[in-house]
């Protein structure tokens, strides 16, 4: 019997991950798959006349078993990859699209979802059910529905090649990574690096049974290298092979790749009526349209620039001055960036490093999630996991009612890609009745635990792992009816909100007594330190503006306009650099190759939703500080009209109705130090 093809017996309907076996993932697809046509059958051949419940509410909760193991493969393929999982990736994914496209493009059932929507008027909805019902016509009707037979071909062959071509693009990013090695025999050329990455170095050398120290394109290695390693000929060397993934004529290259999945976007928009991929993505975000993204790079652009220069011409004086460097290369940034801020606030990332033991760090998220939420974490080692290092909550309230599971997997391996990121293997609603709650997982790459030290965090990591949390709690804290408009479920220039914000925390006397305290003598962080990482966060924030503005306008010039005559990805590149560059260009190094979040993930066209959600998360965070960092009737309606919410009404009105007014980009630039610099 193939464990994939059931109700999980299992605590809480959890993964029995231990009792999958890799080759039964396709079998229990095509049976899944037939499983979720038949369900669509019975919706299309019910003689009964169109209702929303014998209609939309059917399609919603269609292709339920279908969904879960597709949540559970995918998210495998992310965090605990091999080359039969990601072969099966490559057999499954057309399956998938076509079966999404049999459904999308279904004459029958089209014709019975735009009868209800047709009838709206007089049908007695909930807001909720509104919000579904507008989002099942739309869903068909950006999706072919209206097309022609020939048109409707037409789209699922663009569909089918472009799920395979994301999938290649993401595998050789990964093979990429995972190739290259950077083996240090001379202990002189490790000067600058902090004993606990020289002893990560000599760790992962040992591993592979090689001799001396091992760097690798992973970022626990990559950044302290990057940012302590006095060699700058070895800085330049790592910085080259990791800006060179995907872009070396082998077969590993992505190029083409790019320039196709940008040419079947831009096709797949024309075919639907929209001008470009960006035109037809924005309509269902916050943003509406690329003008209006284009407006908001450029005004935030305009305040950031002045100050970009200006430090990065005083770190050109300071790079000068400290080593004669007559020209300061991209492989310098890190580094000098590092010395001079040591310099001007008199510490580093090291000094914080001894207080941001892991397993502290995630007691404080917890907690501060209990201060503002009422939730508790309980460890528990009932639940199965794809992998030893992964880690399980239960997740309950303060009456010990069971909110979610929550995975948590935070070390880098060879099967897993860079990055850090918040999934799910069951999704939050309601049904029959019963609340279903979710299951969620946050995947990082953080630095491992050596022979001598537990796992110390950068400050940068304590950050990301809040960030991940946050979209944790979004997740955990959906409270909607259907699966489709539950947690992060919203549209994706919000969705960075719940993320966003609970990094502020991380900044913030309260919280970090809460958890940063010395890994040997339990001393909670001094005063001093916590106001230098005040006073720190703001450093740079003009030249750190500009690279997220970089990447937008790179997204963007990707998908806001005919890329059929883009023959050149470096050339295109290069020009979408132009406004924001500060650095001289490397010719050897292309991001686009690499850019992951928009050729792979789900950010085209929505790169800019960092900043455009920072607008959001300083403005939200504000509201706390005015009254108290942990203010329960905050805090409450935060909870009550954003992370429970889901996707279930119009994310502007969701932000109104817990702050009492639209968002202002005032605090975001205070929170920056640009507000009197623009």
């Amino acid at each position: 019997m193939n464990v994939l093809d059931t109700r999980f017996e299992t605590p809480y309907n959890t993964a029995p991950f231990s009792k999958i076996k890799t080759e039964a993932f396709l079998p229990a697809f095509v049976k899944a798959i037939e499983s979720a046509k038949n369900e669509i059958s019975q919706i299309v051949e019910n003689k009964a006349t169109p209702s929303f419940e014998n209609t939309i509410e059917a399609l919603e909760f269609s292709g339920e078993q279908l969904d879960r193991i597709s949540s559970i493969f995918f998210n495998l393929n992310a965090a605990e990859t091999n080359e039969e999982i990601q072969k099966i990736a490559q057999e499954v994914s057309p399956l998938l699209t076509e079966f999404s496209n049999d459904v999308a493009l279904n004459t029958v059932l089209f014709e019975r979802v735009k009868s209800v929507y047709n009838n709206k008027e007089s049908l007695s909805l909930t807001e909720e059910q509104k919000t579904l019902l507008d989002k099942k016509y739309k869903g068909f009707s950006r999706n072919g529905a209206n097309l022609n037979t020939t048109q409707k071909e037409l789209l699922r062959a663009i569909d089918k090649e472009q799920s395979q071509l994301q999938l290649t693009f993401g595998e050789n990013i990964l093979a990429e990574t995972n190739r290259y090695e950077l083996l240090i025999s001379k202990r002189s050329d490790l000067d600058g690096l902090p004993e606990g990455a020289i002893e990560a170095a000599k760790q992962l050398a040992d591993e592979k049974n090689k001799k001396g120290w091992l760097i690798t394109l992973d970022y626990p290695s990559y950044i302290p290298f990057m940012t302590y390693a006095k060699n700058r000929t070895l800085r330049k060397k790592l910085a080259l092979a990791f800006g060179q993934k995907g872009f070396q004529n082998d077969a590993l290259d992505n190029q083409a790749i790019v320039l196709k999945i940008a040419q079947l976007r831009y096709k797949r928009a024309q075919l639907l009526g929209y001008q470009t991929h960006a035109h037809f993505v924005l309509e269902e975000r916050m943003a509406k349209t690329p003008e209006t993204v284009h407006t908001f790079l450029e005004d935030l652009l305009e305040k950031a620039l002045p100050a970009a220069k200006k430090e990065f011409e005083e770190l050109e004086r300071f790079a000068k001055k400290l080593d004669g460097i007559e020209r300061l290369e991209k492989w310098d940034s890190a580094y000098y960036s590092e010395k001079l801020k040591q310099q001007r606030f008199n510490f580093d990332d090291e000094q914080l490093k001894p207080y941001f033991k892991l397993e502290h760090v995630i007691e404080g998220a917890f907690e501060v999630a209990k201060k503002l939420f009422g939730l508790q974490f309980k460890q528990t080692d009932a639940i199965d996991t794809y992998h030893k290092e992964v880690m399980t909550y239960k997740v309950e309230d303060s009456e010990q009612n069971l909110v979610a599971i929550f995975y948590a997997d935070f070390f880098p391996r060879a099967g897993k890609r860079n990055g850090a990121w918040m999934t799910s293997f069951k999704s939050q609603y309601v049904k029959n009745t019963v609340n279903e709650r979710p299951h969620v997982s946050i995947v990082c790459n953080f630095t491992k635990p050596t022979a001598t030290k537990p796992s110390l965090l950068t400050f940068n990591e304590v950050t990301t792992l809040f960030h991940e949390f946050g979209h944790a709690l979004h997740g955990m804290l959906a409270n909607t009816v259907y699966p489709s408009l539950s947690g992060t479920s919203v549209a994706w220039d919000f969705v960075e909100l719940p993320s966003q914000i609970m990094e502020n925390w991380c900044y913030e006397k309260e919280a970090l007594a809460l958890f940063a305290k010395h890994y040997q003598t339990g001393e909670i962080i001094p005063m001093d330190l916590i106001e230098k990482i005040k006073a720190a966060s703001t450093f740079q924030q003009g030249m750190q503006t500009l690279r997220q503005l970089s990447f937008g306008l790179l997204d963007m010039s990707w998908h806001g306009i005919d890329p059929t005559q883009i023959t050149d990805v470096k050339q295109h590149e290069t020009a979408a650099f132009f406004e924001t560059q500060l650095f001289p260009d490397v010719p050897q190094n292309c991001m686009s190759t690499a850019f992951a979040h928009i050729f792979q993930g789900g950010y085209s066209s929505g790169y800019y939703s960092y900043k455009w959600a920072e607008v959001l998360d300083a403005d939200a965070f504000e509201y706390f500080k005015e009254n108290n960092l942990f203010d329960p009737h905050i805090a409450k309606a935060f909870k009550t009209h954003i992370l429970s919410k889901g996707g279930t009404q119009d994310p502007l009105e969701l932000y109104v109705k817990f702050r009492g007014q639209k968002p202002k980009s005032e605090a975001l630039l205070k929170r920056s130090g640009l507000l009197n610099q623009s």
